[in-house]
């Protein structure tokens, strides 16, 4: 599996958000996760467009989660922004036994996936800490 500039981006920003207790200004979530503000904004803007997050205009304003952090699964966000893969083109002659092999692989890659939620990293990213 291949996970885009733009997947890793995305994971960031709603990271930042799930260990948020507020609204998040985007130049925030920019700056602290590294990511040209441009190309934070478009991110964001997907994001909310495909409801995994919520904005406010304003002083008071920002982004947050649209969804508790426990309800947000890893390949939420993938999908939002790598889009849904394409089936393998079939492998023929003596290659064909891979086919059924990248297609378990796929199916083991998206189950892991949507295991793992938001929440699930960030208290993975704290016992982390805890240890050093």
């Amino acid at each position: 599996m291949r996970i885009s500039a733009r997947t890793q981006y995305a994971l960031g920003a709603m990271l930042a958000l799930a260990v948020a207790d507020a609204p998040v200004h985007a130049e925030r979530i920019a700056v602290t996760q590294e990511i040209p503000r441009r190309f934070c904004d478009n991110i964001l803007l997907q994001l909310r467009r495909a409801g995994l997050v919520r904005s406010r205009r304003g002083p008071d304003g920002g982004y947050w989660l649209a969804r508790p952090a426990g309800e947000i699964a890893l390949a939420d966000v993938i999908r939002v922004t790598e889009g849904v893969e394409p089936a393998a083109r079939p492998f023929s002659a003596a290659a064909a036994p891979l086919t059924a092999i990248w297609d378990r692989l796929r199916n083991h890659e998206t189950t892991l996936l949507s295991e793992i939620t938001l929440a699930d990293v960030v208290a993975n990213g704290r016992t982390e800490q805890e240890v050093r």
